[in-house]
């Protein structure tokens, strides 16, 4: 097993041809764990802040797509992903989040989290959104909305079951992602629901712009990715905001 790091700014945007043809076509047994994603990466600027890397490496054959939470999500799904063979793709952030997993995380490939049930909205959430996410659920009960919170970690192969379930049980769908909204997890998550059980979708993320230098709480919430975000895409899909 070959692993390589280093951030994410350097690798899908100058490496895909060689990652394509040289890892992917081949089917080679090698694991690219990047950090760095997303505006987080904070005064480095937009040159440094990798906004449209899991929709490149989503569209690469066979290459699998990852998207860990929390510090305990990482090392599980590091660990797991040496014992699956063929080329992985791993996106990390910069800051430091809050722990959402207990130690002891069982990581299971391919298999979406639910972290909260509710049966008003469903929200789902990957990477250091995901404890917003949770949090934008609390302000929700405190408003009479009952949220689901799904950890989508791994975004490529989706888990569509999940996907459709809470569609089903929920009616209505969030989704959440340090990430351009074009061509990321949220775009996954619409080619789902479009093809199974259409309903409607708010997506937070990204809105198809380059970001800045500037402290991440700052562009985080310029760029609308905080738990208040979340609600009021909660809200408005659900026609009270």
């Amino acid at each position: 097993v070959a692993y390589a790091g280093t951030y994410a700014i350097f690798v899908p945007g100058k490496c895909v041809d060689q990652i394509r043809n040289n890892v992917a076509y081949p089917n080679l047994d090698v694991k690219i764990v990047c950090s760095h994603g997303g505006i987080s990466v904070g005064p480095d600027g937009a040159s440094h802040q990798q906004v449209e890397d899991i929709a490149i490496m989503r569209t690469i054959p066979k290459m699998r797509v990852v998207v860990p939470c929390d510090s305990v999500s990482t090392k599980a799904i590091v660990k797991a992903i040496s014992e699956i063979s063929g080329p992985f793709y791993v996106r990390l952030a910069r800051p430091n989040t809050p722990v959402v997993y207990e130690d002891g995380f069982d990581y299971q490939f391919g298999r979406a989290r639910i972290l909260q049930e509710g049966a008003d909205v469903a929200i789902v959430a990957c990477g250091i959104l995901v404890p917003e996410a949770l949090r934008a659920a609390e302000s929700l009960r405190r408003r009479g909305v009952k949220a689901s919170v799904i950890d989508l970690n791994t975004i490529k192969p989706l888990d569509g079951d999940v996907i459709e379930k809470y569609a089903r049980r929920c009616g209505r769908v969030v989704t959440a992602e340090e990430h351009n909204v074009m061509g990321g997890m949220g775009s996954a998550v619409a080619e789902i629901l479009v093809e199974n059980y259409p309903v409607p979708l708010r997506r937070v993320g990204v809105r198809d712009t380059f970001g800045e230098s500037g402290e991440a709480p700052e562009l985080m919430k310029k760029y609308g990715l905080t738990a208040a975000n979340i609600e009021e895409a909660a809200l408005a899909v659900r026609g009270k905001n």
